[in-house]
């Protein structure tokens, strides 16, 4: 399947770096405490190789090994490695706390976005997809962010840490380890370069397989009724073959990371055992040296690995966030107006003034439309499928704006009004009947929440509900599910 790829890297980073930037504070201290950790960490080989040197000196002495010293010693690298592992669990804690209180906020600023996106844009987008946006690639991020930060950051601050001690005990084995460490960034470099597309592929076929899955769930009745199930299957193994072949080259061109970076671990350790001895045989460093030396080699492999496979982890959740900034970013519906008149009482009289409007530019739906509804009167919009009669409904209730004209109400054009003003005062019964999980009495007070009890019940005489509600065991506290499936559809009109 063709490669989606992405150019936009580096500045959804930097939109990452908005996100993360109200827990700055935070932040600092987890660098803080990652360092404290890193250098506890890097001193424990150079304590040991001088244990070896008490060993090997008192070996060779008189005076025999000096376990005082040795006890002081290990006992002191004990303590080491003990703050390090208390240092490195506060960190954790903090950034735990970061990341998920980053993503609670990254949660509401996609719900707040969904409330501000036009109808245009939900109708033309697939459900299953916007689904998958808002909770799989949203999970995918904060799960990478949660695995790789710290080990991101760990891994620069102890290569850095143990470039450090090396130089300080050998300049020319140090220089003999990081001489393989360019080859190493630039083998990570390509392979991920090569792996962020195939995970962007990735997970937009794991919103198509959603969205897939979502359709088919929510139509079931009418799959079984016309018997489509075999279309439907073939449809769906096709959704789920590209969703396996991106995937699978996702994760194999990713997988090839660490392997090479183990082999070039093995090339560096080789080195340094060649040198090494040969530095020992001359007698320019000790055997306790040595082993630090051989430890601090092993240290810096070890990141440069995490780093290689926290690269492919980081890269599926840079591909998750650039989906959901797709979404933050779509266009929103128009403003507010900030000049508005004192409400008044509806009369009801909608007058469509030259009203034009098409759903494509290409093909045009109502062309100067002009009519008149007065108040009290009952009017019946007739024609065939896709004529319009639906349309213009959504565009008394500002679902959709005009390309030219206006709609008025009561001598107001309703561009200039409130959506919530202008909805408020008008009812309307949706052809496909949706009811949300709570009470019936909830339920009826949808559109008013601070509605009493007798005006819920004068809704429900009015519309005929009391009668059937009363057959119920609970009455009005009779508890609906999501998709109202616990009762007739009728029952649900």
């Amino acid at each position: 399947m063709p490669v989606e790829r992405s150019d936009e890297f580096w500045p959804t980073l930097k939109r990452l770096g908005e996100i993360l930037g109200t827990e700055t504070r935070r932040l600092v201290g987890v660098l803080a405490l990652t360092v404290a950790s890193v250098v506890l960490v890097v001193l424990g080989p150079l304590l040991l190789g001088r244990a070896t040197d008490i060993i090997v000196t008192g070996i060779g002495s008189d005076d025999g090994i000096d376990f005082g010293a040795l006890n002081r010693t290990l006992l002191l690298v004990g303590v080491l490695y003990v703050g390090s592992w208390a240092l490195a669990a506060s960190q954790a804690y903090i950034l735990a706390g970061v990341v998920q209180r980053s993503m609670y906020a990254l949660r509401e600023s996609v719900e707040r976005k969904l409330h501000r996106l036009p109808l245009r844009y939900i109708d033309t987008s697939s459900r299953g997809d916007l689904l998958s946006r808002v909770t799989n690639d949203i999970d995918n991020l904060a799960q990478s962010l949660q695995q790789t930060v710290s080990q991101i950051l760990t891994s620069l601050l102890t290569l850095i840490g143990v470039a450090v001690m090396m130089f300080t005990i050998s300049p020319l084995l140090a220089a003999v380890t990081l001489s393989t460490a360019p080859v190493s960034i630039w083998l990570m470099k390509v392979i991920a370069a090569k792996a962020r597309p195939r995970f962007l592929s990735q997970w937009r076929s794991t919103g198509s397989v959603n969205a897939q899955a979502e359709e088919v769930f929510t139509g079931h009745a009418v799959v079984k009724s016309f018997g489509r199930q075999q279309q439907v299957e073939e449809r769906f193994g096709h959704d789920n073959d590209e969703l396996f072949e991106a995937s699978f080259r996702a994760q194999f061109i990713s997988g090839l990371i660490q392997p090479m970076m183990l082999f070039m671990g093995n090339i560096q350790f080789v080195l340094i055992a060649v040198v090494g001895g040969l530095r020992i045989s001359s007698g320019a460093i000790s055997i306790g040296d040595m082993q630090a030396l051989i430890q601090y080699a092993r240290q810096f492999a070890q990141p440069l690995t995490h780093l290689a496979s926290m690269a492919a982890t980081f890269q599926s959740g840079i591909a998750s966030l650039e989906r959901v900034l797709e979404l933050l970013d779509a266009p929103e519906m128009s403003p507010e107006p900030t000049d508005m008149p004192d409400a008044t009482r509806v009369r009801g009289r909608v007058e469509f003034r030259d009203v034009h409007f098409s759903y494509s530019p290409d093909t045009e739906l109502i062309t100067g439309l002009d009519l008149v509804a007065e108040p009290g009167q009952t009017i019946a919009i007739v024609g065939p499928t896709g004529a319009g009669k639906t349309t213009i409904v959504n565009l008394i209730m500002r679902f959709y704006e005009l390309d030219g004209g206006s709609i008025v109400l009561d001598g107001r054009d309703i561009a200039t009004m409130p959506r919530h003003e202008l909805r408020s005062d008008i009812g309307m019964v949706l052809q496909d009947t949706w009811l949300f999980g709570g009470t019936i009495r909830e339920n009826l007070a949808y559109g008013n929440p601070d509605a009493t009890e007798e005006q819920i019940l004068e809704a429900a005489r009015a519309t005929f509900v009391d009668r059937f509600v009363h057959s119920l065991p609970e009455g009005y506290d009779t508890i609906i599910d999501d998709e109202g499936d616990n009762i007739s559809t009728g029952q649900k009109q």
